[in-house]
């Protein structure tokens, strides 16, 4: 396994067991937060191909580039709405910190979440 042992997505579970299953499409998120937390880690693992996947097709982008210099260290959920296991639609909001060219930064977005077929899928967010 890689250097990473704890899910970055800061539930303290063994990546592994945590957001791996459902990144290698083992598992469905059960949660728009689960959902959220595993998309977080894919940017922390640099998983691109899992966000693609995990976006809505109507606002999906054709493609996505992540930036290697950029790492990803400590997710915050700050609030949610909705996104339950009997939910069709669900929001989060949260702050990712990061770093970047040696310098720390936040990202803060109210993202929205929508269920198609048991399956959860980011729709897009409002950031700040």
């Amino acid at each position: 396994m890689s250097a990473i042992h704890l899910c970055p997505c800061g539930l303290g579970e063994p990546f592994a067991e945590c957001c791996a299953p459902l990144h290698a499409s083992k598992r469905r998120a059960a949660t728009a937060e689960q959902l959220m937390r595993s998309r977080y880690s894919a940017f922390a693992v640099g998983d691109a191909a899992y966000l693609l996947k995990t976006w809505h097709p109507t606002t999906r982008p054709a493609e996505l580039s992540l930036d290697p210099e950029q790492s990803w260290v400590r997710l915050d959920i700050l609030d949610r709405t909705g996104g339950g296991l009997f939910d069709s639609e669900g929001t989060v909001r949260f702050r990712a910190h990061y770093r970047l060219h040696g310098k720390a930064g936040t990202l803060t977005e109210h993202s929205r979440f929508t269920r198609t077929d048991k399956t959860w899928f980011y729709v897009d967010g409002d950031h700040g």
